[in-house]
């Protein structure tokens, strides 16, 4: 890989990161009642998604929708297969048990986010049309409404939400 396209990639997980951490910085500015740093926070995050998707398409790492979502189910299998179990582990071997369970929710949840790729691939990157709902509290995700609390975490079924 040419030293471009690994900056290309570096600079896209940065911005990325960027992005996520202002948002996280909007919400904090939001429940301190200060709406307008949350606002520029938020139009700053707006900007680095902009860069973002940019690095990646420029990186050549944006194919098809079904490459895509190929791609996207890969992923997330490694995350559920691989890399929690090892944070896992490791947050366990340092009695990190708060951060164990909640590693074990992710993975669970990567877990059903690869089974929803699949399900997309499996119809020719033309699924059925369903709306999914997510859980505010560990991201499990679902097709269609449900009255269930979260099989991840339990929250009550209220904590999920639809996603536009």
């Amino acid at each position: 890989m040419s030293k471009t396209k690994e900056n290309l990639l570096a600079a896209f997980a940065g911005e990325s990161q960027a992005n996520r951490k202002y948002l996280a910085f909007a919400k904090q500015a939001d429940d301190e009642g200060l709406p307008q740093v949350a606002k520029l926070f938020r139009a700053v995050a707006e900007a680095e998604t902009i860069h973002a998707h940019a690095h990646l398409r420029n990186a050549g790492k944006v194919g098809s929708t079904l490459e895509n979502l190929q791609d996207a189910e890969s992923g997330e299998i490694f995350e559920f297969t691989k890399m929690y179990p090892e944070m896992i582990k490791e947050a366990e071997s340092e009695n990190a048990g708060k951060e164990a369970k909640y590693f074990s929710w992710v993975g669970a949840v990567e877990e059903a986010h690869s089974k929803l790729y699949r399900k997309a691939v499996e119809a020719a990157g033309k699924p059925a049309a369903t709306d999914y709902y997510v859980c505010a509290v560990c991201g499990y995700t679902h097709e269609g409404p449900s009255d269930a609390d979260c099989p991840v975490c339990g929250a009550a079924a209220k904590a999920f939400y639809k996603v536009a």
